[in-house]
């Protein structure tokens, strides 16, 4: 059983590659080998043991709690971060720790697909984070980060991508006014702000670890990769993540 008990899934996004399916229904919500994309995490979630998701939500907001309800089919708790404009991912994750309650959390992309056992995670000492990385995607060769062992590094190379999940510890955002700097962004309340720039400072500290991941992961940015998704999950069985 995971000592991982909650996790934070990105949806808060306008999804305007996907478009015109995502001008009724929010990416993470729209459908791939028979259920909701967010749904694949959500199963895998509460199978490695996690029992409370928080969820951000802006564009479409309205859809998720009709879909997806309090979370029990699930076996877990959801609760929802609304925003009344999307934050970006550090300003989503800053307004939404206190519904966390947890001083260290998974961060789940909802618009990606990845058949990674979420038990595997784990942090060392001293680490803020550890990024799941994967092989860089035809749509993005030049990655990321470097992976040098377990640690991150923002330069070097091969470079890997970011899969969009990962183990965080809380202590991640202290001191985010630092290194964001003072900007119009940074004085909103609540404020919105990227989360790169955190991991990179805290890569040149050697706290941010990486795992790489081999399995399945897919970016599902445009209608012809969910289609393609769609299509080897509903011609594979056994299939999901975990």
């Amino acid at each position: 059983m995971s000592a991982i008990e909650a996790a934070f899934i990105l949806a808060a996004g306008r999804g305007e590659r996907m478009r015109p399916l995502t001008d009724s229904t929010p990416k993470p919500l729209l459908r791939v080998g028979g259920k909701r994309l967010i749904e694949w995490h959500l199963e895998a979630l509460a199978r490695a043991g996690v029992r409370r998701v928080v969820i951000n939500t802006a564009h479409l907001a309205e859809c998720f709690e009709p879909a997806l309800g309090d979370g029990a089919r699930y076996g877990l708790t959801l609760r929802y971060s609304r925003e009344a404009e999307r934050l970006e991912t550090g300003g989503g994750l800053l307004n939404a720790l206190p519904l966390i309650e947890a001083p260290r959390f998974l961060l789940v992309n909802g618009d990606v697909f990845c058949d990674v056992d979420y038990a595997r995670f784990a942090l060392a000492a001293g680490d803020l984070a550890e990024l799941l990385m994967v092989d860089n995607p035809p749509q993005h060769p030049r990655g990321d980060f470097h992976l040098d062992g377990r640690r991150l590094q923002s330069e070097g190379e091969p470079r890997m991508t970011y899969a969009g999940i990962g183990l965080f510890d809380a202590r991640l955002l202290e001191g985010w006014q630092a290194i964001i700097g003072d900007t119009d962004d940074s004085r909103r309340q609540p404020p919105r702000f990227p989360l790169a720039p955190l991991l990179r400072a805290h890569m040149a500290q050697g706290r941010i670890a990486g795992l790489h991941h081999r399995g399945r992961w897919e970016d599902v940015g445009t209608p012809q990769r969910l289609a393609a998704l769609d299509a080897a999950l509903r011609a594979s069985e056994p299939h999901g993540p975990g």
